[in-house]
Parts: C-alpha cells; sequence; structure tokens
C-alpha cells in the first residue's frame, strides 16, 4: 500500500498576515521541514497549492484545486485524483511539530499491523478496509493530520458538488479508524503534532518562532 506525503497550503492565511508554510521554527521553515519528513517516510511528497510560485524551490510536485471549492478537502481530493498510490498521509503547512513516530504508528494501522490495539475487524480474521485514519487530541479528531485513501473520492466528489467542504462532515460518511486520545499521548504526549499556527497569538507560544516575510 504506497503512500505519498502531502502538505496542505492551500490556505488564504485570513488570521495571520504572514505565509504560514514560509514561519521559521527552530531556523527552518515549516514548509521545508515537512517536505523533508514527508520524503524521508514515504519517499515522495507533494504540496497541494494554488500558489506554486511560493514553493517551487522545494523541488517536489504540487498540485492545484480541480474544482472552484476552497478547503482541505478540496485540496486532498485533488492530490487523491492525481497520484498513483493508494493513499496520502495530510498535514497542514502551518503545523511545526510533525510527529514521525506517530506518523509511522498510523500508517501500521492503515495497513494493519500492531491489530492488538486496532478496533475490532469486521469479520473474521480480514483486515479491515479503511477509508481514513484519524487521531483523537483533547476529545476531538484531528482530520488534518491523517491518512486518506482513494476509496473515498467518489464520496467527497459528491460532497463537493454539493457544497459541503467540511473535512470532519465528511469522516461521518466513511469507514475511518480513529486513533484512541490514550494511544496518542503514548507517543506524543502534548499532542504537539496538532499545533498549528493561525494566529499571531499561536506563533508567540511557539519557542524559538520567527517571522520570515516573503
Amino acid at each position: 500500500m504506497a503512500m505519498t506525503g502531502t502538505i496542505l497550503a492551500g490556505g488564504e492565511n485570513r488570521r495571520i498576515p504572514l505565509l504560514k508554510g514560509h514561519i521559521e521554527v527552530n531556523g527552518e521553515k515549516i514548509i521545508d521541514s515537512s517536505v523533508n519528513l514527508m520524503k524521508r517516510l514515504f519517499g515522495r511528497a507533494v504540496i497541494s497549492t494554488n500558489t506554486p510560485e511560493l514553493y517551487f524551490y522545494c523541488g517536489v510536485p504540487m498540485i492545484g484545486d480541480i474544482v472552484n471549492q476552497r478547503g482541505p478537502l478540496t485540496g486532498i481530493f485533488s492530490v487523491l485524483l492525481n497520484i498513483k498510490d493508494d493513499a496520502i498521509f495530510v498535514a497542514a503547512c502551518d503545523m511545526p511539530f510533525l510527529n514521525d513516530q506517530l506518523m509511522m504508528y498510523m500508517v501500521d494501522k492503515y495497513r494493519g499491523k500492531n491489530r492488538e490495539i486496532s478496533e475490532p475487524m469486521t469479520s473474521g480474521s480480514e483486515i479491515t478496509k479503511w477509508d481514513a485514519v484519524i487521531p483523537v487530541f483533547e476529545g476531538k479528531p484531528q482530520p488534518l493530520f491523517g491518512i486518506y485513501s482513494k476509496n473515498i473520492l467518489g464520496i467527497i466528489e459528491e460532497r463537493l458538488n454539493k457544497g459541503l467542504k467540511k473535512l470532519k462532515d465528511l469522516l461521518i460518511e466513511i469507514n475511518v479508524l480513529y486513533i484512541k486520545e490514550e494511544v496518542v499521548r503514548q507517543i506524543d504526549p502534548e499532542g504537539r503534532s496538532f499545533l498549528n499556527l493561525n494566529t499571531m497569538e499561536d506563533l508567540e507560544k511557539v519557542s524559538g518562532g520567527k517571522i520570515c516575510l516573503v
């Protein structure tokens, strides 16, 4: 089950006057750190963006929205439709502390390993066909840090055609393996993987963060 690492960089930066992926944390732009991590874990990475000129220097494929509806669901749909792999691992471009151990744990779950912590199989010893793998933290699913399968292309297309863009609502319609919070906290106790820089206040909370204007 091949997988492509995907960074969603299509946000409109409405609440922060910066290009979030170009914010430097610990001396490295978030987008660079994420691309390097995705390439290391999956062998390939793509950036979902409608402004490719901002990321040409990253040296990875870029995929723009193929429908005129902004949002992460459109980005996920566009990438799934344009790659050869069976699934993608998605992270937002403003998440500076992606935990590789948690990512690989989720990949193993998607591929059917570590069954002792997995949800019950559907029947007998068959491996459940998961449409997505999503961690739970602070009692809430974290859909911007997750795995999505090509199996859901049709469902996403139907939702987008109806103007239904909320990613969290998609999870209700598909077969999701939720990684329980107690398991997530064993790997990422503070949930730093899910920290995203939406506001200047968020940026101020990040130790070592500094502004890089482009």
